[in-house]
This record gives structure tokens, sequence and C-alpha cells, in this order.
């Protein structure tokens, strides 16, 4: 697999930047991004996470873990949202928003650290969805090497399995913010209640789950498989108890399941997203 043209071009683009700085959230993306770039530029690649009330506790301290096993430095960065009316208020464009303080503060931080580059984990197949915060990189001039290779997120797994990255095959975690409808301000307690939630689902066995927070209502998103199985009692039980003891009044489960990106449905732009769950008919 490594003889894929494309990991060469990746490789041989890092090593020509001569030094960089990796955004880094843990995730397979960011895991890759930053081990191909310690192979092409050893100690010049360092990795910082960004650490907001969008990030749960979990997956700052396992990006930490993943980062030290690959042998990078790694350090976190406190940014505080609370003081950004403008990302809390969740509009639509709220990721241009958040990427813009989130980038404009590692900029800053790679400049201390003498790196030219920052670098961000953005794929080709993030190119062809909504993605706002992909104009704050281009105007803060985040490079995005993963794109610029060609690669989607099919072929960094496969990468990633034939380097040896642990975790490879492992679901995707976009930040809390996503679970949160447009225009509902975002909370710390409502990030709260949105990954214990999260948590439940997750220890009784199912991954890659969302749970889409309306105040009152949990809109569960599992996986089409995992559908009939969480309707079935006593498991059903087991999900909706723990669900209204953190408050909510209503637990629903959303018979179209997980697909990226379900809270654009309701913008006059989502016409793709509605292809995309037609296509999943038959799942």
């Amino acid at each position: 697999m490594l003889t894929d043209p494309r990991y060469a071009r990746l490789e041989a683009g890092l090593r020509a930047r001569g030094g960089c700085l990796v955004a880094y959230s843990g995730g397979v993306d960011s895991t890759f991004l930053l081990t191909v770039a310690r192979r092409a530029l050893g100690d010049r690649a360092a990795a910082a996470t960004v650490r907001t009330l969008f990030l749960d506790r979990a997956e700052v301290d396992d990006a930490r873990r993943r980062a030290e096993a690959i042998g990078a430095s790694h350090e976190i960065v406190e940014l505080d949202l609370a003081r950004s009316p403008e990302v809390l208020a969740n509009p639509p464009d709220r990721c241009y928003h958040c990427k813009r303080l989130v980038f404009s503060t590692l900029r800053r931080r790679a400049d201390e650290l003498g790196l030219p580059a920052l670098l961000d984990a953005t794929h080709a197949d993030d190119l062809r969805e909504r993605r706002p915060g992909v104009r704050a990189l281009r105007e803060l001039g985040v490079a995005s090497p993963l794109a610029e290779a060609g690669l989607g997120k099919a072929d960094i797994r496969a990468l990633s399995a034939a380097l040896g990255i642990e975790g490879a095959g492992r679901p995707s975690s976009p930040c809390l913010a996503t679970r949160v409808p447009y225009g509902t301000a975002i909370t710390p307690e409502k990030l709260r209640r949105i990954s214990g939630a999260e948590n439940v689902l997750r220890a009784l066995g199912f991954a890659g789950t969302r749970v889409r927070d309306y105040g009152d209502l949990a809109r569960i998103e599992l996986q089409p498989a995992d559908l009939e199985r969480a309707a079935l009692w006593p498991l059903r039980r087991g999900i909706v108890e723990p669900l209204l003891d953190l408050g909510y009044r209503y637990v629903t489960l959303d018979l179209a399941g997980y697909r990226s990106g379900s809270m654009d449905e309701v913008l006059p732009t989502a016409e793709l997203a509605r292809e995309r769950l037609v296509k999943q008919e038959g799942s």
C-alpha cells in the first residue's frame, strides 16, 4: 500500500516544508498525518491540540496518548470559547468562526516554535461536503496535505493500517457542537449532557453513534445495522432510562440511522444530504 504514488507525494511534500505544527485531534486522519510528518521531518514535526468546551475530555487524553506513541512533541493549547458569542450562538457558519479562532491560536504557536507550516488533516472527501471551516483555513494559510495529495478517508484508513497505526478503523468523532441544531445556543451544560448520552450508548456497544440535542428531546442516530437491536427490550430501557436521568424528557431513535452532517439537512443547500439519506435505503 505504501507504493501508492499519493503517499510518496505526501511524504515528499511534507519534507519540503522544512518543519510543521500539526493541528492534532487524535482522530484517524490527524494521527496518520502526524505519523507521516514525523517520518518525513523527525523532530521538526510537532503537534498541538486546542482544548475547547467542544472537545470531550477523554478525546484530549486520547490525543495526548496517541501523540506520545508516535513520539511527537505534543502540547495542549487552551482556548476559551465563552468569549466568542459568534460561535456559541451556533449559526450555520459556526464552524468558520470556530476554525478562525482555533487556527489563529495555532498559527501564533507555530510561529513561536519556529515551525514554518501549520497543517490540518482535511482530506479529499471533506472537500466534497459542506465544510464552512475550510474557508477559515485558506484565509489563514493553513495547509491540508492529505487533500493536496488526493487522499480520501478510505485511503487514509488503508495507509494507516499498512503503517501499523493503532485504531486505523476507529469511527470518526466530530466536535460536540455538531450535535446541536443551528440557531440554538451552545452551553457547557448541553455539551456535557450530549457527551454523557453518547458515553451511555458506547458502553452498550453502539459504535459511531450521535445524540442530537433538541432541548427536552434526544434524537439518536445509530449505524443502520444497530437499529433493530436498539429497539428491543430490555436494551431499549438501558438506553432510555440513563438519558432521562441526564435531563432529557423524550428519547427518540432516528430510523434513517447515522449520517454525517444530518444537522445540515434543514439548510437550503442540503439537497446532497437528502440524496445521501435516500442512498441508505436497503442498508
